[in-house]
């Protein structure tokens, strides 16, 4: 096994560019060299790939890796290019003469690394093909794809038990950025994978800064946010189509390059959105959950939520898509009533079991949680996943602009009464209309001037009544029914703060501040060193668009600000730079060694 560990250390070095594993990857790698099944979670980020990548190279044959997404298969096998890996991919965008080539290559021992969707893996004509040849391993990417419990299901994926069954000497390893207790469980009854080892690292992505907020004209909120993100990549969710096209639309309109990317767009259409989002620079996609999965693009600075996700589990999962190089990212999300009331109806609506029901319930429940937490939003988050933070995190909204809280036990019980009287029938504008005693035709027509709850709100504005009501329905006092035209009816839970019997403490709605900044220095060019910095990022764009890869491939950021920091003058010191291995270093140190030296020549004369 010394010999194994070396020969891995000797890979990661020579070839991916850096010296020491981080983490758990040398257990994990040890491990499939052994033989031995695996199931990982890591955090987008962490590092998951190398943990089946290096055994692959370490190992005689070849390791089959199973991928959901197959139009990021070609960066995946294009970045593993670049490193003198030989990769390929098998799936429905090669031609019948590449797939033949690629089988052929396959068969004759000349691949490390196979890229391959689940439905094609199943194919009996592809199982064949597996079983003529030597199998290294098989490397199951986005694992709780399995869980019918998870957020990303895929019917494709149930059915890769198969593999253990057909080849069951060979080492398998599932890997995913996102499972709770639950479907962990349920990814390792559908895998057979009950004798894997199991290795956890840490959830926490300490360069990512959450920010979560109430609605309050969301298009402006998303415009003074995107201000602080001037010509960087980004993702924009919303939860549908229509909203999709139309944010992208506007934003367009404003300046911004900005794509929609959904399902009911042509395939060609999303395919070009979504390569001009991986090679340029500056790109901004608009998009449903459709997108984003297995996005490998490192230098996505920005994940912006305009509508709730269904689960802290996605909201993780989505959010993750930034800042995969390390370098400070943000991730940020409006939220409102509407939001939680249409979340809530697609449940009630839903054709699943009531226990996938309840399950589901309890999963935007937590997410609700998160949202209007008063404490730091990162130990939140890691609590859930049964990771843990003993201090606050310093870079969330809670920790930058601590929020106040408020006794408002009086107040919510002239809601809760208001909406009784009113008998359950009405929306929040008619219910925040009688409590601040407002004279509406509505109000006249159902003389609800008569009731003892009308005009006995006044001391709150109209946006803190919203702000008490969405934080009652949050906590689950009030609850919207949508088929009534968004009626607020009262749930059993109300009944002590009703009654008294309950203390209750609400987020206050205070007027935004600027938000109290952490050291970001990283994520600041020098002004000394802009002018080298943007001459890299030229000279990689333009080998990136000559070889057809996206710029990443080429090099990560990360990589870039070493060359600022170390100005590296011969291969011995190229070498040296993290991500540097023994194919690029032979293929672009005298490229980007002259550009160094040539700005530095200009820096000399000036």
């Amino acid at each position: 096994m010394i010999g194994m560990t070396n020969s891995a250390l000797s890979i990661l070095k020579n070839t991916f560019g850096y010296d020491q594993f981080r983490d758990q990857q040398q257990a994990i790698i040890e491990a499939l060299i052994a033989g031995e099944d695996a199931l990982v979670l890591m955090p987008t980020g962490g590092g998951k790939s190398l943990c089946y990548q290096v055994p692959a190279l370490v190992s005689e044959g070849v390791a089959v890796v199973v991928s959901p997404l197959i139009a990021l298969m070609q960066d995946q096998v294009s970045t593993l290019h670049q490193l003198g890996v030989r990769a390929a991919f098998l799936n429905s965008a090669l031609s019948s003469q590449q797939q033949y080539a690629v089988e052929n290559s396959l068969r004759s021992a000349e691949l490390d690394l196979l890229y391959i969707a689940p439905e094609r893996l199943l194919q009996p004509r592809t199982l064949e093909l597996l079983h003529q040849c030597h199998i290294a391993l098989f490397a199951i990417d986005e694992a709780h794809c399995v869980s019918q419990w998870g957020h990303d299901f895929r019917q494709d994926y149930l059915e890769l038990s198969t593999l253990h069954q057909q080849f069951p000497s060979v080492p398998r390893i599932a890997l995913t950025a996102t499972a709770d207790e639950r479907t962990r469980g349920e990814i390792i009854q559908r895998l057979n994978l009950s004798s894997a080892r199991l290795f956890i690292s840490g959830f926490d992505r300490p360069n990512i800064r959450y920010s979560i907020t109430p609605k309050d004209n969301a298009k402006r909120q998303l415009l003074t946010f995107l201000e602080g993100h001037r010509d960087e990549a980004g993702i924009i969710y919303c939860m549908s189509r229509k909203k999709v096209e139309s944010t992208a639309a506007w934003l367009t309109d404003k300046g911004w390059t900005a794509l929609p990317y959904h399902a009911g767009l042509p395939i060609a259409q999303r395919e070009e959105n979504q390569r001009r989002f991986l090679r340029e620079d500056g790109v901004v996609i608009c998009a449903t959950i459709a997108f984003g999965m297995g996005i490998d693009k490192p230098d996505v600075r920005f994940v912006a939520h305009l509508d709730l996700p269904k689960s802290i589990e996605a909201y993780y999962q989505e959010t993750g898509r930034a800042g995969r190089d390390g370098l400070p990212a943000e991730a940020w999300m409006v939220f409102g009533l509407q939001d939680v009331a249409r979340l809530q109806q697609m449940q009630a609506n839903s054709q699943a079991s009531e226990q996938h029901k309840r399950v589901e319930q309890t999963k935007l429940n937590a997410l609700l949680g998160l949202c209007e937490i008063t404490t730091c939003r990162r130990q939140a988050m890691l609590r859930y996943f049964g990771d843990k933070q003993e201090e606050p995190c310093g870079n969330c909204d809670v920790c930058l602009i601590p929020p106040q809280t408020w006794q408002a036990s009086e107040t919510a019980q002239k809601v809760l009464s208001c909406v009784y009287r009113t008998g359950q029938r009405f929306g929040v504008n008619h219910v925040i209309d009688v409590l601040l005693g407002n004279d509406t035709e509505k109000i006249a027509r159902f003389s609800h001037d008569k009731l003892s709850t009308y005009g006995i709100g006044g001391e709150l504005t109209v946006q803190q009544w919203r702000s008490v009501i969405r934080q009652l329905v949050v906590r689950g006092f009030l609850r919207v029914d949508m088929d009534a035209f968004g009626a607020l009816q009262l749930t059993q839970s109300c009944r002590p703060v009703l009654r008294g019997e309950q203390e209750l403490f609400l987020r206050q709605e205070l007027p935004k501040q600027k938000a109290k900044t952490r050291d970001n220095k990283k994520a600041i060019i020098d002004p000394d060193d802009q002018a080298l910095w943007t001459a890299l990022r030229a000279c990689r764009k333009q080998l990136a668009e000559e070889q057809g890869v996206p710029p990443y491939v080429i090099f990560h950021d990360a990589t870039l600000r070493e060359m600022l920091k170390v100005h590296p003058r011969n291969h011995q010191q190229f070498a040296l730079l993290s991500g540097v291995g023994e194919s690029k270093l032979g293929k672009y140190a005298d490229t980007f060694i002259a550009v160094i030296e040539e700005c530095d020549a200009l820096e000399a004369d000036q």
